[in-house]
């Protein structure tokens, strides 16, 4: 089939683009390097240089004779985005310009995702509120226009569930009032601009089903840790964007990160905030399972994308452990909170539909990070101890 991939270019969006190619799909990537432009702006820090997204697709070609088209466009502009339903695209590889049909699936990465970026100030705020919301809208009123029947995957957030004291289900809540049932989104409260960027998403998207009959699955995905997949092995220059730095970076790759260059692992507060995580093979094989099994017309499917739990001090201590192992001196810093969030809470999601449509889960073991040592090691003197952390507070 053929597969578009809104945002192409980031830590999620490449690794998918191999994964799908890999497997015989057309796969078109669109980026408008929004994370490249920001972590230059902010001066973040990036682990290694990553080639263009069409250096990437060139090498991945040269290697495996795959070709994976790419597009440079910015999403918020409806008519990039009703481009690839109409066929008017403009391709920056292959050179000669070569058209897939419009996409039988979409998955949608393209969005602002960092919590920190969307607290910087009212500026960055509004700059995650327009984005994220312009290129969701977009995309409903293109498939409405030109192809309900494809099917959209969205990445979403386990944020927005924020941290309830009951179960977290699959983002449906029945409720029964004054002797009456429903069913309805369950509720959401967010803690952050960017998070309830994702809310007013999933509102978005629910109205588009209900109106237009279209078919969307909402993987709400927890924190991902890792850097490599089976895909980036084939040559080094495929591996994806690797942040550390506390606007971009996840806090297990952060951890690491700080572990080999001997900065205290920055703990946040006393570290209790529990949430939901997978390895970013797992997040290939999640999409792949949801592409197989596409939700039905008129269907608002949900998926909690996480495999296991872990409170923030769990993820210190077993750094701490795995690091001293390889020789590092590893020590924890309690420092504090510059986010407004419960550090001691309940939280019990439920995440077991993944697993019942094929998903096998890679958990967080001692040898699994050990691993993603190994991996970022070799890139030690590149880590700058002065981009780990800022405190950027909200």
């Amino acid at each position: 089939m053929h597969i578009l991939i809104l945002g192409g270019d980031g830590y999620l969006g490449w690794p998918t683009a191999m994964y799908f190619s890999g497997k015989g799909h057309d796969v078109t990537v669109v980026d408008n390097y929004f994370r490249r432009n920001a972590c230059t702006e902010l001066d973040c820090g990036t682990l290694f240089h990553v080639p263009s997204l069409s250096e990437r697709a060139a090498i991945w070609q040269e290697k495996t004779g795959y070709t994976i088209q790419v597009v440079i466009g910015d999403l918020t502009d409806p008519e990039v985005m009703r481009s690839f339903f109409t066929g008017d695209v403009t391709y920056q590889w292959p050179s000669n310009g070569a058209v897939c049909a419009p996409p039988d699936t979409v998955i949608h990465y393209a969005e602002q995702p960092s919590a920190p970026y969307s607290l910087l100030n009212y500026k960055y705020a509004n700059t995650t509120i327009s984005n994220n919301l312009l290129v969701t809208n977009n995309l409903m009123f293109a498939l409405k226009d030109l192809k309900p029947d494809t099917h959209v995957i969205h990445i979403g957030t386990m944020g927005e569930y924020g941290t309830p004291n009951i179960d977290i289900e699959e983002g449906w809540l029945e409720v029964e009032h004054k002797g009456r049932k429903d069913t309805f989104l369950f509720p959401r409260q967010a803690s952050s601009i960017y998070h309830t960027s994702k809310i007013m998403d999933t509102d978005l998207m629910w109205f588009a089903v209900r109106t237009w009959k279209l078919r969307i699955t909402n993987l709400m995905q927890g924190p991902v840790y890792g850097l490599e997949t089976d895909e980036s092995k084939i040559d080094s220059r495929l591996k994806t964007i690797f942040n550390y730095d506390e606007i971009f970076g996840t806090v297990v790759n952060r951890f690491i990160t700080q572990a080999i260059v001997g900065y205290p692992l920055t703990v946040y507060g006393q570290g209790g905030q529990t949430r939901g995580y997978l390895n970013i093979k797992d997040t290939l094989q999640c999409v792949g399972k949801a592409v197989q099994t596409p939700a039905k017309q008129g269907e608002f499917r949900f998926f909690n994308q996480i495999m296991e739990t872990f409170t923030v001090r769990e993820l210190a201590e077993l750094t701490c452990t795995v690091g001293r192992s390889l020789g590092y001196d590893v020590v924890i810093r309690s420092v504090e909170n510059p986010r407004k969030e419960a550090e001691e809470h309940y939280y019990n999601p439920v995440y077991h539909g993944l697993l019942d449509i094929g998903v096998i889960p890679h958990y967080l073991t001692e040898e699994v990070m050990k691993e993603i040592f190994l991996l970022i090691a070799p890139f030690k003197d590149a880590i700058r101890k002065d981009v780990i952390f800022k405190g950027i507070k909200w």
